[in-house]
């Protein structure tokens, strides 16, 4: 069984619950053979852009950071890594790209989770593979195409 540890750090009436976070996680992690752990935290734009100018040299908040753990071959251990999601930074873009709130939601969760399994969309084929991966995942939930109307990630 995966775990999913969920911390809100910045709680809006239009998150999803437990549940729905958990769900969509668990559809990206459904063919691995072993379970595994991942944390969501749900911050606020400071603590996003805090993180954002940390870690990835960039200025001021975004939807999502992935940390994936780097454990040694030697130490067992499940933990995928962690997923920083900034409510307020997805719930606008939800708005200015005129996407349903839950299906972005799924969309951001779908692929964080994605780079904790290495995935990644630096390269053009690259961001190929992961885009089709995240099309099909969210098919399986019958939420349409992110990428249809231009906009990505």
């Amino acid at each position: 069984m995966n775990i999913v540890e969920i911390q809100r750090i910045c709680a809006t009436d239009s998150q999803p619950n437990d549940a729905q976070l958990e769900s969509w996680v668990n559809t990206v992690l459904a063919n691995l053979d072993d379970d595994s752990e991942i944390v969501i935290r749900i911050v606020d734009e400071i603590e996003s852009a805090q993180l954002n100018e940390t870690y990835r040299h960039k200025q001021g908040a975004t939807n999502i950071l992935s940390f994936p753990v780097d454990v040694p071959d030697e130490i067992e251990l499940n933990l995928l890594g962690d997923l920083v999601i900034c409510a307020p930074v997805l719930e606008r873009e939800a708005t200015e790209q005129n996407k349903p709130l839950h299906n972005h939601w799924a969309h951001i969760v779908i692929h964080g989770t994605l780079h904790l399994l290495g995935y990644d969309h630096i390269e053009d084929t690259d961001a190929e593979e992961m885009e089709t991966k995240e099309i099909a995942l969210l098919q399986t939930l019958s939420i349409p195409n992110p990428y249809e109307n231009g906009s990505d990630l």
